[in-house]
C-alpha cells in the first residue's frame, strides 16, 4: 500500500511539487519547535529528574525505613502508571483541586517525576555494584558517609550508570512528543498544526519523525564516544 502511494505521487507531477513545497515550508517551523521546546524540555526535565533520582536512590540504599518506604512508593507509583496518565493528572486533573499549571511547567513536572523514578533504579543499582569493601576501607581512614559517597562511590557509580542514563536521555527526546497532548508547542505539536492545514499527515509526520531520528542519532554518537572514553580507564 505504501509503495502504491509513492507510485501515485511520482506519476502526478503537480502533487509531487505540492508535497515538495509543503515539506520545504514545514521544515523550519518543525526545527524551531525542536530547538525552542523539544530540546529545552528534554534537557531541563532530565537534569531535574537526575537530581530527584540521586536523592531517591540514596533514600533507597539508606537504612532509614521511612525514607526507604517513601522512595519505594514513589518509584512504584510512577513506574506502575503510564506517562500520559501522569501528564493528564498534572495538567487536567489538578485544576479540580484549584491548582492550575501552565503547559510547559506541567510537562517539566511530569517528565521530571518520570525520569526520577526510572533513573533512580539505575543509580541505585550502580551504587550497589560498588563492593562493600570500598565502603569499609574509606570508613577505616576516617571518612564520613558524605565523603565516602562524594570521593569513592559516586565517581565509580557514575561510570557504571552513564550508558543506561544516556539511553534514558535519548528516550526522553522521543517521549516529549506526549507533551503535545497537554498543549505544549513542541515539535510534534507543530507537526499536528501544520498537517491540520494541508491534510498531508503522512508527509508532515514522517518529516517530524526524521528530525527526531537525526537528534537521537546524534545523541547516540555522543553516547558512544563518552562510553569509549570511560572504558579507557577500565583495566582489561
Amino acid at each position: 500500500m505504501y509503495l502504491s502511494y509513492l507510485n501515485n505521487i511520482m506519476m502526478d507531477h503537480d502533487r509531487l511539487e505540492r508535497l515538495a513545497s509543503i515539506a520545504q515550508s514545514s521544515l523550519l517551523p518543525l526545527v524551531k519547535g525542536a530547538l525552542y521546546n523539544t530540546i529545552p524540555l528534554t534537557i531541563i526535565t532530565f537534569f531535574i529528574g537526575l537530581l530527584l533520582a540521586i536523592l531517591t536512590a540514596l533514600a533507597r540504599v539508606s537504612g532509614i525505613k521511612l525514607l526507604h518506604g517513601m522512595a519505594r512508593v514513589y518509584v512504584s507509583a510512577i513506574r506502575g502508571t503510564p506517562l500520559l496518565v501522569q501528564l493528564f493528572i498534572i495538567f487536567y486533573g489538578l485544576p479540580n483541586l484549584g491548582v492550575t499549571i501552565d503547559p510547559f511547567p506541567a510537562a517539566v513536572i511530569g517528565f521530571s517525576l518520570n525520569v526520577g523514578a526510572y533513573a533512580s533504579e539505575i543509580i541505585r543499582a550502580a551504587i550497589l555494584s560498588i563492593p562493600k569493601g570500598q565502603w569499609e576501607a574509606a570508613y577505616s581512614i576516617g571518612m564520613s558517609y558524605g565523603q565516602v559517597l562524594r570521593r569513592v562511590i559516586f565517581p565509580q557509580a557514575a561510570r557504571v550508570s552513564i550508558p543506561p542514563l544516556s539511553n534514558t536521555f535519548v528516550s526522553l527526546v522521543k517521549d516529549t512528543s506526549l507533551a503535545s497532548l497537554i498543549l505544549v508547542t513542541e515539535m510534534f505539536r507543530k507537526a499536528q498544526e501544520i498537517a491540520s492545514t494541508n491534510y498531508e499527515f503522512l508527509l508532515v509526520y514522517t518529516e517530524a519523525g526524521l528530525i527526531y531520528w537525526v537528534i537521537c542519532f546524534g545523541l547516540s554518537i555522543i553516547q558512544d564516544r563518552i562510553e569509549r572514553r570511560l572504558n579507557r580507564y577500565i583495566a582489561r
